[in-house]
């Protein structure tokens, strides 16, 4: 090789960020660059000047092969997979390893030798370790706040049960009770706070099986007006819902392809927030309308509103805006994360809107087609 390109392929090979060898069709030395030398310790230990043959240098590399390493063991064996691209990470005995990775070099069918590389790699194995074990850990612990979770909230509903079940055997008029006005409000507070917290307990229930096993979905056709109108009527009938002025319109259109209950699900979310955070002089206004190949429902308030940087935010399971943890306002913050998770294996978008001080807008899309390969977000992880 003449001397000026010889000095080019040096100046290559140095520039290289690994160990680097060119291996001669006879199995002769053309170049090496100094990580090589470094990386297996070379340096005067071995003839690595161009034209020097590369088998006595095999066994000098190879003894710092971590002796668990299977590979081709003699010089021969490994000189021999010169011809064909190949790749090995390989351990070795001070800890590190590499990642070599042979380079035939042909012009036509002219065979020019190899190009063998050597990167270290020690740290991206460490990290990846790291990484795996971090990652069983999670997943163990993940395991036991479910395990935990689902335990608590069964523990939780029978005293819950109990205490519902004589809040209506006192109120009963039939069983003899003579309470007063006071003690019927108390009483009824007592029974407004139980259903809250079965609400809670079935939210954290659901919320354990969607991370354990996924939400499985009976899909049907959904006429959504009247799943729409049941969902307000049924707000309608609680004493907070009744409060405040609700606005419902609903244009005709298509069956959805759908889980009547889970979408009615959602819905209550969106129509007990809606409730909660708007003052009694306020407004919610409701309306459904199908655009295109979808249907979009909507339900905006007059209430405290959401902070912009929340948006996203108060979607994520047991978070909440500031102004509704500040403002004294109860809840887990799990409804909405529910609502998003089964609103996305319906193949559609939940999005939330408004302005702090203004009112919140919550925003359902979803194709009357149901779920499908064009539909389907690329997230569904649960709460």
């Amino acid at each position: 090789m003449p001397s000026e390109d010889r000095d080019r392929l040096l100046a290559v090979l140095e520039a290289l960020p690994a160990g680097a060898l060119v291996q001669g069709p006879a199995d002769e030395v053309l170049a090496t660059n100094q990580r090589f030398v470094r990386m297996f310790d070379l340096e005067g230990r071995a003839d690595l000047s161009p034209g020097a043959p590369l088998r006595p240098v095999v066994p000098l590399v190879r003894a710092l092969f971590a002796p668990g390493f299977s590979g081709p063991g003699s010089p021969g064996e490994i000189l021999a997979g010169r011809r064909v691209h190949r790749t090995a990470e390989i351990p070795l005995t001070d800890g590190r390893t590499i990642r070599r990775e042979v380079e035939p070099l042909r012009h036509g069918d002219d065979h020019l030798g190899a190009l063998w590389t050597f990167q270290d790699i020690t740290d991206r194995k460490r990290r990846e370790r790291d990484l795996e074990r971090d990652n069983l850990a999670l997943t163990e612990l993940a395991r036991q706040r479910n395990t935990f979770t689902a335990a608590a909230s069964h523990e939780l509903r029978t005293p819950l049960t109990s205490i519902i079940s004589f809040c209506e055997l006192l109120a009963d008029p039939a069983a003899g009770s003579a309470l007063g006005t006071d003690q019927l409000a108390f009483l009824d507070a007592i029974r407004r706070n139980a259903d809250r917290m079965q609400r809670v307990i079935a939210d954290l229930l659901l919320t354990t099986r969607m991370r354990a096993s996924g939400l499985e979905l009976e899909f049907d056709a959904v006429d959504v007006p009247a799943t729409v109108q049941d969902a307000v009527l049924d707000r309608l009938a609680t004493p907070q819902g009744a409060a405040v002025f609700t606005v419902l319109d609903c244009a005709r259109g298509p069956a959805l392809r759908g889980d009547r209950h889970r979408l009615q699900q959602v819905l209550a979310n969106l129509l007990e927030n809606a409730a909660k955070f708007t003052p009694p002089d306020g407004r919610i206004t409701v309306t459904a309308a199908p655009r295109g190949h979808f249907w979009e429902i909507e339900v905006a308030d007059t209430g405290i509103g959401i902070p912009h940087e929340f948006h996203e935010e108060i979607f994520t399971g047991f978070v909440r805006a500031p102004n509704a943890t500040g403002g004294g306002y109860p809840g887990t913050g799990l409804g909405l994360a529910i609502s998003r998770t089964v609103v996305q294996l319906h193949g559609g978008t939940l999005t939330a809107g408004g302005a702090e001080g203004e009112g919140a807008a919550f925003l359902i899309r979803l194709p009357v087609a149901g779920p499908g390969p064009d539909t389907a977000p690329a997230d569904q992880d649960a709460p």
